[in-house]
């Protein structure tokens, strides 16, 4: 079958089959993607990681104009270690009105509707461009959208709007919160495990760090319940900036002080919050128990890094939102979804941007992850829809 004759779905089972877990290189998909686009005539660019393992890829149908629409997905997807499939993961497979594979909702969905429609695009009389932007290592904190964003603005001209088609059932949404991923690292004094008063436990010492933060998460739920909800925080579930630690790890036997502990959390902050003071107040903390620790003889540390801070997505009632409910047949309020995506990087860019995507964000990550074949068509008429009326200049 000529690429230029495949269709979303057909688009979707070639995408799957590239199992693209972030631990592991995206190359394979890519190339696909490339490919694809060569043989229509569209050339893409890419951007690759430090190592030149993952690349971003970014292409533009249509001339050299701005006020075009930038369509952006991501191309990794969560591992299915651990999890029971009832079908082969990396198998696109039909069960009525399902298709199921991993990253078949989250998010080669919305990217296999985007590329379907490449050659009708191509073969139209486009007054402005579309622009495709494919990232790498959304799963673990957005991580290669940055370098696509700075490298399209070079290389682009200024676009109207973007949509990030993460899985919302097609609904419009204006907001999201930010995700912040930390890791802590402690390390204490070694000693035998009778003998407390000579070391400290890592592990002890996280301990009352991570009991800290539980203090502050639990505030913040406090003061959104003690307070009438903003703008910012009506559309968006809990309504309050949270804290999270998930997952830890040290120490090396049962009867020895542990000499290094490290945990990894997340600050999920609400649009118009900042992580800034909540790791200023576990700053503070650290730095007060490590003098106390010092005087006893103990020399400790605590060291946290930030591993990514993607900002939120702020509404803002600007003209991706206005297109994206023009395209979309059922005009509804727009919303906000409790996950964080690329969204915000391209706002912080100057770029109005809303996320629309098929399926649910329900369906993603668990095992037999599927899409509903409507909510591909769906996609496939909302990006038909947006394309003529901003890039064809026709009246829907």
């Amino acid at each position: 079958m000529a690429t230029t004759a495949l269709n979303t779905v057909d688009i979707l089972a070639r995408l799957v089959a590239c199992p693209t877990v972030s631990r592991d290189s995206n190359k394979p998909l890519i190339d696909w993607i490339r490919n694809y686009l060569g043989d229509i005539g569209i050339d893409s660019h890419l951007v690759p990681d430090a190592a030149g393992g993952k690349f971003n890829l970014f292409a533009s149908v249509g001339p050299y104009e701005e006020g075009g629409i930038i369509l952006s997905g991501h191309t990794d997807v969560v591992p299915v270690d651990g999890q029971s499939w009832s079908s082969d993961p990396f198998e696109l497979t039909s069960r009525g009105t399902r298709l199921h594979a991993r990253g078949a909702c989250d998010m080669k969905g919305f990217i296999a509707a985007t590329l379907a429609q490449v050659p009708a695009w191509k073969a139209s009389q486009l007054t402005r461009p579309v622009h495709l932007m494919f990232s790498y290592d959304e799963e673990v904190g957005c991580l290669g959208a940055p370098s696509m964003i700075v490298a399209a603005k070079q290389a682009l001209p200024t676009p109207s709007a973007v949509f990030v088609g993460e899985p919302t059932n097609m609904r419009v949404a204006n907001q999201h919160k930010g995700i912040c991923l930390l890791r802590t690292c402690v390390k204490g004094v070694e000693a035998h495990s009778s003998l407390t008063h000579q070391g400290l436990s890592a592990v002890m010492l996280a301990g009352e760090l991570i009991a800290k933060l539980q203090q502050l998460a639990d505030d913040l739920a406090a003061r959104a319940a003690a307070e009438a909800p903003t703008p910012a925080s009506c559309h968006l579930e809990p309504p309050y900036t949270t804290i999270s630690v998930n997952r830890i790890q040290g120490g090396t036997a049962i009867n020895i002080l542990a000499a290094v502990c490290e945990f990894d959390w997340d600050i999920r902050t609400l649009p118009g919050d900042t992580s800034a003071g909540l790791l200023a107040a576990l700053s503070n903390l650290a730095t007060v128990r490590l003098a106390q620790l010092f005087r006893e003889g103990k020399r400790c540390e605590v060291k946290t890094s930030v591993r990514t801070d993607v900002p939120p997505l702020q509404a803002h009632a600007g003209f991706a939102e206005q297109l994206a409910h023009a395209a979309n047949a059922s005009m509804t309020t727009p919303i906000g979804v409790p996950f964080a995506t690329e969204g915000g990087l391209f706002q912080a860019a100057g770029w109005s941007t809303v996320v629309c995507g098929p399926g649910s964000i329900e369906q993603a990550h668990k095992p037999d992850e599927y899409i509903e074949r409507t909510e591909l068509a769906a996609c496939d008429a909302f990006l038909r829809r947006a394309v003529i009326r901003q890039c064809l200049g026709e009246a829907l």
